[in-house]
């Protein structure tokens, strides 16, 4: 399979399918507005909760395929919602509970791994790269371990290389090693020096997980159930290491639009060749099922699997101060200018500013799944949308109908009034 052309600059190649693969959110919330409550009605109300019903099915049916949405308000029993396509329960009926790839939302854990290791002073956020992972990475002496963290290493990301596409759209059925990863990662462009702008690439994380294994002796698997799911009784969650699911477990299927509709849509920034396109199984409405497409290249940058009970248990824990010391969780909130994703990004995890609050996070997506998952300043409120498609949520509609129920479900959260559940466009 030949590659789309890469000549094109770093900003419109991120715009086109590294976005797509990371599911910035921020300018969905950026936009969030505050109307008016009817009389006598809160932000959180039986009324509220059946609105947010109301938006999660019509996005569902406008090209998200499938949603799952948690909102804890804190003060009582979360509203969980799971609403899909009505030809998609033909493959799986979809439950608030399923299991969910939550992409790069992982580097979140391997931020806080790391800024535990930072605490324990075995590794330092100003140690560089070569230190650790001597020869492996270009320029790695001038890049630090608090670069990798926040994007601004001048790092470019391996996904959009001619080598590596096949395996993103499974159509190669290939194991990477984070080594091999890095060896075809590829320089910002135009090239960037280390520690001045932020960019966002997969492989400072996949350096970051290497570092961890290094420093503790430890594989990355083995601490993220030592130091977090474990410890926070997240049963659910693990580090993928190939394409499949557990046995008897119940799991969300994905969806992206088939190679002609994938073209179609990414036509004007990127042209696609005719043969570039997701494998699986062919779907109704011009789409395929990515469910078997194997997602553990992304690793330490995004090669979790949860459910939105789990993951916002994990972001509860870390935002309210559990699993890192005061000082590293200043590090960690401590913000690059990221205008991409509606604010600034810390040390693995972004601050959108909205005008129904202040929330933190991450986003993350890979083929066949988007999530967006925040929660407020202090842990105590969160909000989960899981979405069934990555790059189908891209077309104009689905777009407009998946930006009003994730504004809605963060307003819910933060306690705020609903914007209109009535999206045009």
């Amino acid at each position: 399979m030949s590659a789309p052309p890469l000549s094109r600059r770093h900003r419109i190649r991120r715009a086109a399918l590294t976005i797509a693969l990371t599911t910035c959110l921020g300018a969905a919330l950026a936009n969030c507005s505050e109307a008016e409550p009817a009389a006598g009605q809160s932000a959180a109300s039986p009324a509220a909760d059946a609105r947010l019903a109301r938006l999660a099915q019509q996005a569902a049916d406008t090209g998200s395929l499938g949603v799952i949405v948690r909102v804890d308000s804190g003060d009582g029993k979360p509203v969980e919602i799971a609403k899909q396509a009505a030809w998609t329960k033909g493959d799986h009926r979809l439950a608030a509970g399923d299991r969910f790839r939550v992409g790069s939302n992982t580097k979140t854990v391997t931020a806080t791994l790391v800024l535990q290791q930072v605490a324990e002073k075995r590794i330092g956020l100003d140690d560089t790269v070569e230190k650790w992972l001597p020869g492996l990475v270009k320029g790695g002496e001038h890049i630090t371990v608090r670069m990798l963290l926040n994007h601004t290493s001048g790092l470019g990301d391996f996904l959009l290389t001619p080598r590596f596409l096949p395996s993103l759209t499974g159509q190669e059925q290939r194991t990477w090693t984070p080594q091999e990863l890095l060896a075809i990662t590829p320089e910002q462009d135009p090239p960037t020096e280390p520690g001045k702008t932020y960019s966002y690439s997969n492989a400072n994380y996949e350096a970051l997980g290497l570092i961890l294994e290094k420093a503790t002796g430890s594989s990355l698997a083995e601490l993220i159930e030592q130091k977090i799911t474990r410890p926070l009784g997240m049963k659910d969650s693990f580090l993928a290491t190939d394409a499949a699911w557990p046995a008897g477990k119940r799991h969300a299927t994905g969806y992206e639009p088939d190679a002609k509709r994938l073209k179609a849509l990414l036509s004007g920034t990127v042209d696609l060749p005719e043969d570039v396109g997701f494998a699986g199984p062919e779907r109704p409405g011009d789409n395929v099922d990515t469910a078997a497409i194997d997602p553990s290249w992304s690793w330490a940058a995004g090669g979790m699997v949860s459910t939105a009970q789990d993951w916002q248990r994990f972001l509860t824990a870390l935002m309210s101060g559990r699993l890192l010391p005061e000082a590293q969780m200043k590090q960690m909130r401590t913000t690059v200018d990221a205008p991409e994703e509606g604010g600034g990004y810390g040390l693995g995890l972004i601050k959108v500013d909205t005008p129904c609050g202040t929330v933190w996070g991450h986003t993350g997506g890979l083929p066949g799944y988007s999530s967006e998952i925040y929660t407020d300043a202090t842990g105590t409120r969160s909000v989960t949308v899981f979405t069934m498609t990555n790059f189908g949520i891209k077309e104009k509609k689905a777009a407009t109908t998946n930006k009003a129920l994730v504004e809605a479900a963060t307003c819910q959260m933060l306690g705020k009034p609903q914007p209109s559940d009535s999206p045009t466009g």
